[in-house]
């Protein structure tokens, strides 16, 4: 593997967020090489191209080793979103851990890791530029830790909070499964949320991997629009958008807990703890850092991406059938 010193080590590069991240590489007019860890998923032929990809997982030491070789910047964007104890420690911890050495071994000078604003915990938060990590869960635990090994090697740490898109399976499909279990709104939908799209969330981080001298050792940097969204605004949107009734009538949150709780829908009810209360985060210094403007709002975005969601909802009956056009 040759030293360039311009090249960037790309993990997850087939992920929801990692391979747009190779795209807006690709197109970067600094043009750096880039090196793809890929492990089960094939590269797209679209990512492949000037570019070459390394076989193996960030579980492998030996394979972190021949990666980070000649290596500038890591992008550190895979992770295993699971609550297996085992395979979230072993992904998410060690392997970090695992990658962040191996780096540090190569000179590397820069690690840039895609977190979660999830290792906050219920919040609410509004706008801290640092709040108290308290995860909640196996997952999230195992993904703090992931974060302290970077952090500690003096590298950055994006944590998105809410982050929506094509390819979103997580984020828009719980909400609107909440919707339709519970047609409700939540404290009058006043909570204020930071989101950003996959697209943006992509955009910004290809930038501040091509200026590793510009950025500040040990940050933790939050991806969002800068504009906070209300819940209200947010499902009126989604409801128009996908052709579902809008919430009838309020709940407290304690109540609507108890509600999805009673139903046997105990991951509904942890994502309502996040949606139901204040949770943004102050983005400036991230779109400065990068040199990046951010896009359309999720209320002025979100068409573009509603077809796609269309789709997928209606294919696994997460969208009542009689609400589709």
């Amino acid at each position: 593997m040759t030293d360039t010193g311009t090249t960037i080590l790309v993990t997850g590069a087939t992920g929801f967020v990692g391979h747009r991240v190779v795209h807006h590489l690709r197109d970067h007019p600094a043009r750096p090489r880039l090196r793809l860890l890929a492990h089960r998923t094939d590269v797209p032929e679209c990512c492949a191209a000037q570019s070459e990809t390394v076989r193996g997982s960030v579980t492998d030491p030996v394979v972190l080793r021949a990666a980070c070789t000649g290596v500038r910047t890591v992008l550190h964007l895979a992770s295993a979103i699971t609550e297996d104890a085992v395979t979230a420690q072993a992904v998410n911890a060690t392997g970090t851990a695992s990658l962040v050495t191996a780096a540090r071994h190569s000179g590397v000078r820069r690690i840039v890791r895609l977190g979660t604003a999830a290792v906050y915990g219920l919040g609410p938060h509004r706008g801290e530029a640092r709040p108290p990590v308290r995860p909640l869960s196996v997952l999230s635990a195992s993904r703090q830790a992931g974060d302290r090994s970077v952090l500690t090697a003096g590298g950055i740490v994006l944590r998105p909070h809410l982050v929506y898109g094509a390819g979103d399976r997580w984020f828009v499909p719980a909400l609107v499964r909440m919707i339709t279990r519970l047609p409700h709104w939540i404290n009058g939908g006043r909570a204020r949320l930071s989101l950003i799209s996959v697209d943006d969330l992509a955009r910004v981080t290809a930038a501040l991997a091509t200026r590793p001298d510009r950025l500040p050792a040990s940050a933790v940097l939050h991806p969002a629009h800068p504009a906070p969204v209300s819940m209200r605004d947010l499902v009126t949107v989604l409801c128009r958008h996908l052709d579902l009734p809008l919430p009838r009538g309020d709940m407290t949150p304690s109540a609507a807990l108890e509600r999805l709780a009673a139903a046997g829908e105990a991951p509904l009810a942890r994502r309502l703890a996040q949606l139901g209360v204040d949770h943004w985060f102050d983005s400036a210094s991230l779109w400065k850092l990068a040199g990046v403007t951010p896009g359309p709002a999720v209320t002025e975005h979100f068409a573009a991406c509603a077809p796609w969601y269309r789709r997928h909802l209606t294919d696994t009956d997460v969208i009542p059938a009689t609400a589709t056009a």
